[in-house]
């Protein structure tokens, strides 16, 4: 059975501020895809994870939890922003919208902390979210779908 790699993922910490908003947008980029698989490559082998009540560990829990949530939450789409950094960590504030298959609009709101493994995969993600129904007239992110 092959087994999983960790292949670096510039830019390594200690980040600067350059580093840090860099670190910011490929995240934002990859998770604009909706491809678990391509996201999950991004965090260590034993990432541990809190996403609003979840906790999950590992590359393969993540796999799951992005299937489960980009099979509900259609449309999504994402922005990310710095908030703060230091070291091997790095804060941000989000709002992503998407619908559901009943055709609901949703803004989520949210912050995430993030630490960072030597070789920039992250080792750890905190995700506090909140949802907002808005109608569809009242979305903000209305770019076609990233590859």
């Amino acid at each position: 059975m092959e087994q999983p790699v960790e292949i670096a993922k510039p830019p390594l910490p200690p980040f600067t501020l350059e580093t840090a908003k860099a670190k910011i947008q490929a995240a934002e980029d990859a998770w604009n895809t909706r491809d678990p698989e391509r996201v999950a490559l991004a965090y260590t082998l034993d990432t541990e994870w809190r996403n609003r009540a979840e906790f999950l560990t590992g590359r393969d829990e993540i796999k799951a939890f992005l299937r489960r949530k980009w099979a509900k939450e259609l449309d999504y789409r994402l922005r990310k922003e710095l908030w703060t950094f230091a070291d091997n960590r790095i804060a941000v504030r989000f709002e992503y919208e998407f619908h559901d298959d009943s055709g609901q609009w949703f803004r989520a709101y949210g912050n995430e902390n993030w630490e960072f493994a030597p070789n920039g995969l992250m080792r750890r993600r905190f995700a506090s979210i909140n949802d907002l129904p808005i109608s569809e007239a009242a979305r903000k992110f209305r770019w076609e779908r990233k590859a």
